[in-house]
């Protein structure tokens, strides 16, 4: 069920399977944390050019690191402070095709180039945001963006 070998598809296509895995993963699971770290793992295969993937939640805040897919990471991050504080502070996705030129970009991993951050909310509360890194500018369309938050809108009634 989880084989790289099954998106063979269009990307679109292959978004629309990865987002039915994901609730089929998900099914009768109710534990943020183990559904936080299979949707980061899910990820991780699914999606190709990338180097981190993961989840940072909110708290006092704050951003504090979650499950996530890569090497390690920073462990805090305010609101409002780089990409991942400034979705998270908006409430809205922020891609990012350079990060280089995003004020106040906090680098954990110096490989990384472009960035997209989809927030959670769940009742119209933040409850943290979903982080993807890549070592390539320009990594992350209009089409991963409104994948990503689909696959977050699934992932939210999980949590």
């Amino acid at each position: 069920m989880f084989n790289v070998e099954a998106y063979k598809g269009t990307r679109e296509e292959n978004y629309t399977l990865v987002i039915k895995q994901l609730a089929a993963l998900m099914e009768g699971e109710s534990n943020r944390i183990a559904n936080l770290s299979n949707a980061s793992a899910l990820l991780n295969l699914f999606l190709d050019r990338i180097n981190w993937v993961g989840f940072y939640l909110l708290e006092d805040k704050e951003l504090v690191l979650g499950p996530f897919q890569g090497l390690p990471a920073c462990v805090r991050i305010p609101l409002g402070r780089g990409v991942c504080g400034t979705s998270a502070k908006l409430a809205e996705t922020i891609r990012v095709e350079d990060v280089n030129l995003f004020p106040g970009h906090i680098a954990c991993d110096a490989s990384s180039q472009s960035e997209i951050v989809v927030p959670l909310m769940k009742n119209g509360q933040l409850i943290g945001v979903l982080d993807i890194d890549s070592p390539e500018k320009n990594r992350f369309d209009e089409l991963d963006q409104q994948k990503l938050e689909e696959f977050v809108d699934v992932l939210i009634k999980f949590l």
